[in-house]
């Protein structure tokens, strides 16, 4: 079957587009904004959604108290259930690619698991250190990890399987750690420590926002101009040095926009998991392969189902709240092991 593509060239850049994306990115985006304003609108104080946009333009709506509980309260939290999505969405679309195993996913191999560390470090041993070192330290922690990882399986070259098992390995050394700071904790840093693991947007102010922000506008656009290079190293590093490709350099190039997505959005809103497993299957179902149009997909529909779930979360058991990564566990656990099966059965 012949596909047709569109070719995008600019001095710089140039992006080679299956003719699906544009409007699949269309409808994602679509469905995004109109979660966005569902999730906004709902709670025990629900607010319609024309009065929504109204406040959001600074139009009166005749209740002066919805501008404090969209603006203040429910906004910031759903922008960052969007960015935090999106991020784990191209971090995991990354790692399976680098990885060629599309069972990985931030969360499995041990990248979370090392941001979680030393964001859980900072919060029960330095409670009062300032906001913006969360995200610095969660970073730091997740590069650490990635440089352990990438370190322990080179041999003549980096293998895929051993990235994945040795992975796992610190993942679980770095858990045992984690709950070993939360069983010598203040149990007030402890609490706080145990609702960020189990992976919320709850109590999310625009100061989340802003220093999340920085990341996403440094790191997406790193990620969708290095795409072209995931698409050769999908294929193999013979091939893709064979195609002129600088194959360790990209590689860690591409870790580290990985890192640092997956590493600001654990910091942001603790670990979601099966965001970066979930959003490159659907997107490669929707448009393909090629990464080029893939990572903008596949960010949307990350961040569309933290959204939901965010949203499901909040709504299905009121008043008691779900965190999100609670809901992306239970519907993610079962996807995972579905995707284990069939291609064990391959």
């Amino acid at each position: 079957m012949k596909l047709d593509w569109l070719v995008i060239r600019s001095q710089s850049l140039s992006f080679r587009l299956d003719r699906r994306v544009p409007p699949v990115l269309l409808c994602l985006g679509a469905i995004a904004l109109v979660g966005m304003v569902i999730n906004v609108g709902r709670g025990e104080y629900p607010i319609a959604p024309l009065d929504i946009v109204k406040t959001l333009l600074g139009l009166d709506t005749g209740n002066p108290d919805h501008n404090f509980v969209i603006n203040v309260l429910r906004l910031p939290r759903t922008l960052v259930a969007l960015m935090v999505g999106v991020a784990f969405a191209i971090s995991g679309t990354i790692f399976q690619s680098l990885t060629r195993n599309p069972l990985a996913d931030p969360s499995i191999i041990g990248i979370n698991a090392g941001a979680s560390l030393a964001a859980v470090t900072v919060i029960v041993l330095f409670p009062a250190a300032p906001i913006y070192t969360l995200p610095l330290s969660a970073f730091a922690g997740a590069l650490l990890m990635a440089v352990l990882i990438y370190s322990l399986a080179w041999n003549n070259g980096s293998s895929p399987i051993l990235l994945i098992l040795i992975g796992a390995g610190l993942s679980a050394i770095a858990g045992a750690f984690t709950s070993l700071l939360i069983t010598f904790g203040q149990i007030d840093d402890v609490s706080s420590a145990l609702v960020w693991l189990a992976g919320s947007v709850y109590g999310r102010t625009w100061e989340q926002v802003f220093s999340f922000l920085p990341w996403l506008i440094i790191f997406v656009p790193l990620a969708l101009t290095n795409s072209r290079h995931l698409n050769a190293l999908n294929l193999g590093d013979d091939v893709a040095k064979g195609l002129g490709s600088r194959v360790e350099w990209q590689r860690g190039m591409l870790v580290l926009v990985g890192v640092a997505l997956a590493g600001a959005g654990v910091a942001t809103a603790g670990t979601i998991g099966f965001v970066g497993l979930i959003a490159p299957h659907l997107g490669r179902q929707l448009v393909g392969t090629n990464h080029q149009g893939l990572i903008p997909t596949a960010a949307l529909l990350g961040g569309a189902i933290v959204i939901l779930a965010d949203l499901l979360g909040r709504t299905l058991f009121a008043p008691l709240e779900l965190p999100c990564g609670v809901v992306t566990a239970a519907v993610g656990a079962p996807y995972f092991l579905y995707l284990l099966i069939r291609h064990r059965q391959k």
